[in-house]
């Protein structure tokens, strides 16, 4: 029976089991799941032992993404242009490889949920210069952006991930993000402000176009303030889960050998756990 698992620390709050277990159980699959809390201190030795311990490949979250990345035999280009991996398998050989997947299922949610994000070849807007406001990035220079504009309360590291990203992202300072807005055709908070137990993201969004859209990442709550904001006026929503769906899809396909589908089925029994959370 082939396992897989997710890596954190802490690692009780991932969804992740519950989309897998899913896909397996739907699919009639014989295979496991499973959540490994692993300390930073004993990542490297975890990671070395992932076969010994039965496990094909694992899934990786906080804080371990850049050691996962480092421990890895092999890294796909996804990988590399992150510094960091989500998604770990085992080759035929035993090597590690590593791959992130993070702005696949940001970019793939936002193309199905509003395609028309990029018609008009306005400004986009971002919010945050975390790992995953790197991941949405780069997902949306590879979706065809070409005008995107970062905001962050740290300016010099927004600034240093602009650079990374070679020069394409502008950066404004973060009490400017009010007047950022006007004329942009997407905004994307990339931050963890308005999740559950965190801060509020505080936004003014008197300056956003009417038809401007707005994708929110965090997804527990499933509709952020900024979001229920946004829908007050009027103006096309994304939420976050989307992107915890599609990020799960490629590894599975590596680890049980069956690419699955993100269906309204699936996405309606997570948002129902999210829900009870």
């Amino acid at each position: 029976m082939k396992r897989a698992c997710v890596i954190g620390w802490p690692v009780q709050h991932s969804r992740s089991p519950l989309i897998h277990r899913y896909w397996l159980k739907l699919h009639g699959l014989e295979g496991a799941y499973e959540k490994e809390a692993v300390p930073p201190a004993e990542i490297d030795a975890f990671l070395r032992s992932l076969g010994e311990r039965g496990y094909v490949g694992a899934n990786v979250t906080l804080p371990h993404k850049e050691a996962a990345f480092a421990a890895a035999d092999q890294a796909d280009k996804a990988a590399t242009a992150m510094g960091a991996a989500n998604t770990l398998w085992l080759d035929a050989e035993g090597r590690l490889q590593a791959s992130n997947t993070d702005a696949y299922g940001f970019i793939t949610h936002l193309n199905q949920q509003a395609p028309d994000w990029n018609r008009d070849r306005r400004p986009v807007v971002v919010l945050g210069a975390g790992g995953a406001a790197r991941a949405i990035l780069r997902g949306l220079l590879d979706g065809g952006a070409s005008n995107i504009v970062l905001s962050n309360r740290s300016r010099d590291r927004a600034e240093a991930l602009a650079e990374i990203l070679g020069g394409r992202v502008a950066v404004v300072p973060w009490e400017d993000r009010d007047k950022a807005l006007a004329g942009c055709g997407l905004l994307v908070n990339a931050t963890s402000l308005g999740m559950t137990g965190k801060p509020p993201l505080d936004l003014c969004l008197a300056a956003l176009p009417a038809d401007a859209i707005v994708a929110d990442i965090v997804y527990s709550p499933l509709v952020t303030s900024l979001l229920e904001a946004a829908r007050a006026r009027g103006n096309p929503t994304v939420d976050g889960l989307g992107m915890l769906l599609h990020q799960a899809v490629p590894g599975f396909e590596r680890w049980f050998g069956l690419r699955p589908e993100v269906t309204p089925e699936l996405r309606a029994y997570v948002a129902a756990n999210l829900a009870e959370a």
